[in-house]
């Protein structure tokens, strides 16, 4: 699909759990979401279990991408106590991993940071009690200082986030009520209070719904690759966002003001 002039079009997409049987498995459907975009997005569990070997044929899997890759990682990457190697891996071919850091693509400020758990509102988890309890929710806190972090960074008038866990529970609903503190935490919703986006897009919640919107109206989009395949059969399975060029916005700006 050729460059749009007014628009810029970003496939995005999670929870590829790839393994070691996933080589020749996964190349057509990163080819084409890299022929339908200028930028693939990952949003994590990337691998299966986080083995250099599953990273590696992730890594030759996206040999078929020819737009700019960035991604972040899922608690999956974690699972074998190497996400610093899915790093690497990944970074070697190419790939932009952010944890607590931002890019920019075509002019379109990119903030990512994995996230963690925690639970919503009044049924969030308080730091009280056991030192294990105040562990669990300080990662959450220090995951959501990461995303306020990145954001802060962006300087430019289009942004976008990437998380792993929900930062909020619209997009959790059809996952089983007694698991939604272990999806996603409201912590993370906090920093998109303070620095706004375009839009946010998390994984992770494979039986939950597509959409939802953080409490200021910011659009939230679960893009776990399972609920996408079930959800719409008859599409890929990545959603295409799209944001206008800088230079088309300041033109139809321009325009509105005349």
């Amino acid at each position: 699909m050729p460059k749009s002039p007014t628009h810029v079009r970003f496939a995005i997409v999670g929870d590829i759990h790839a393994t070691k049987d996933s080589a020749g498995t996964l190349r057509a459907f990163f080819a084409q979401a890299s022929e339908a975009a200028d930028a693939l997005l990952l949003c994590g569990d990337l691998t299966d279990y986080g083995t250099a070997e599953e990273a590696k044929v992730l890594a030759d899997e996206l040999a078929a991408v020819k737009v700019p890759i960035v991604a972040i990682l899922g608690n999956h990457d974690y699972e074998s106590g190497t996400p610093g190697i899915v790093t690497e891996t990944l970074t070697r071919a190419g790939v932009r991993v952010l944890d607590g850091e931002a890019c920019e693509i075509e002019g379109v400020g990119i903030a990512g940071a994995k996230g963690f758990a925690g639970g919503f509102g009044r049924a969030s988890l308080g730091a009280w009690g056991e030192p294990a309890i105040k562990l669990f929710v300080q990662e959450t806190l220090n995951e959501a200082m990461k995303l306020e972090s990145a954001l802060a960074k962006l300087r430019t008038p289009r942004r976008i986030a990437l998380l792993h866990y929900s930062p909020i529970a619209g997009t959790l609903q059809g996952e089983p009520l007694e698991i939604f503190a272990f999806l996603g935490s409201s912590r993370l919703e906090e920093p998109l209070l303070r620095y706004p986006v375009d839009a946010v897009f998390h994984g992770h919640a494979h039986r939950g719904a597509l959409e939802g919107k953080t409490i200021n109206g910011i659009p939230v989009y679960n893009v776990a690759k399972p609920l996408l395949q079930r959800s719409r059969p008859d599409q890929p399975a990545f959603r295409l966002f799209e944001l206008p060029r800088e230079a088309a916005q300041a033109r139809e700006e321009a325009q509105a003001a005349q």
